[in-house]
């Protein structure tokens, strides 16, 4: 199922609106539409899409709670994913639509989405991020100052900026990555992990995935994120066979998440962007992209990247981090912290196997996360309105 359907399944009114960026491509936003509540909009991670923010359900998704609060929410789709795949000169099998990395999403895809929604509502609105989702809004506040005037307060999950200290076996892959760029190049477009008809199938069939066979998924996505496993939702059925009982999941009860998150990641992105994060791993710095000495003198007019200078925020920040986030670790997250301007809290969540995934998935996200975000948006809210 799309996002819409996703959200009209949990009989929430669901709107799509397609807003042009400057630079001609065309994203799709998803909106469970509030006329009169406050607008809140809430931007994806890497390889994703506006369906993290619905996938675990009524209650439980983010977006679904903000509705219940009578928030507007709009849900972003960032350049290149499921539901951002059209430009106007360009086609996917173009080189050109690809060559993008979350600089360009700061810089071209935020300030199309927050312009319209504030032409919209005739307001400021609230940004939450997750992951790469607060990468794009450091480095858009910083550069177009005009379209974070237009952000009330920001609330990163699991914030990425600096990612010299992550634990996830990823680190090892940095410093290949521009090898990494180079041969995709050569093979075909620069496109990464995109949406394709293996995951489909599994989404159409997941009720028939093996336990074991889902677990040993899940843990590849702990590998990269961090192991928690109490907090995926799996769960056993045993209902009758014709010949005997057999154990396996029904779609009609509680199901894990897995065959559901498996359909709608990975939602694509550009080789480019991930190279992007390898070379922050390798640098140690929040820094712009790296074209090598010779890119960097023509675009930057020096032979290193500049970085993005955090002194330049004027948008209140709230940080929410755990200590088991193999790739937002805590480390960088207190360095983050202590550069930003405008601080609202830094928030450690009080769970120690909660993880980079568990902010959008996790059985008890609403109660450990959630809430604690909420009360934070109230008094943000109130603070920032005096």
């Amino acid at each position: 199922m799309t996002t819409p359907e996703l959200i009209r399944k949990e009989g929430y009114p669901a709107e799509a609106h397609v807003v042009l960026t400057d630079d001609g491509y065309l994203l799709t936003m998803h909106r469970i539409p509030s006329a009169a509540g406050p607008a809140v909009f809430l931007q994806h991670g890497l390889l994703a899409s506006s369906s993290d923010w619905v996938i675990a359900g009524r209650g439980k998704g983010l977006a679904f709670i903000l509705a219940e609060r009578g928030y507007d929410v709009w849900l972003g789709n960032a350049r290149g994913n499921t539901y951002s795949r059209s430009h106007v000169r360009y086609s996917t099998s173009d080189p050109r639509f690809w060559n993008f990395s979350w600089h360009e999403m700061a810089n071209h895809d935020l300030p199309a989405e927050i312009s319209y929604i504030a032409g919209l509502k005739k307001a400021r609105l609230t940004y939450i991020g997750h992951s790469m989702g607060t990468t794009m809004f450091f480095a858009m506040a910083i550069d177009r100052p005009e379209s974070a005037a237009k952000i009330e307060a920001m609330f990163a999950l699991a914030p990425v900026a600096f990612m010299n200290h992550l634990k996830s076996p990823v680190r090892l892959l940095a410093p290949f990555l521009r090898e990494i760029e180079l041969i995709v190049r050569y093979l075909g477009e620069g496109q990464f992990l995109p949406q394709n008809a293996i995951l489909k199938f599994l989404a159409r069939y997941g009720c028939d995935i093996d336990v074991t066979e889902e677990k040993i998924c899940a843990n590849s996505l702990f590998v990269i994120c961090g192991f928690d496993a109490s907090q995926f939702n799996y769960v056993i059925i045993m209902r009758p066979s014709p010949r005997r009982l057999i154990a396996q999941r029904s779609c009609s009860a509680p199901q894990t998440l897995m065959p559901v998150i498996l359909s709608h990641s990975p939602a694509g992105a550009s080789t480019k962007t991930i190279v992007h994060y390898g070379q922050e791993i390798s640098s140690g710095r929040f820094q712009r992209y790296d074209y090598g000495p010779e890119g960097n003198l023509a675009m930057y007019n020096s032979t290193r990247p500049p970085d993005y200078d955090l002194s330049k925020l004027s948008v209140p920040v709230a940080l929410f981090w755990s200590e088991n986030d193999w790739l937002a670790s805590p480390v960088d997250v207190r360095r983050l912290y202590d550069r930003l301007p405008r601080k609202i809290l830094s928030y450690k969540v009080d769970y120690p196997k909660f993880n980079h995934l568990d902010f959008l998935w996790a059985l008890d996200a609403p109660k450990l996360v959630y809430a604690k975000l909420l009360s934070a948006m109230n008094a943000s809210n109130v603070y920032n309105r005096v």
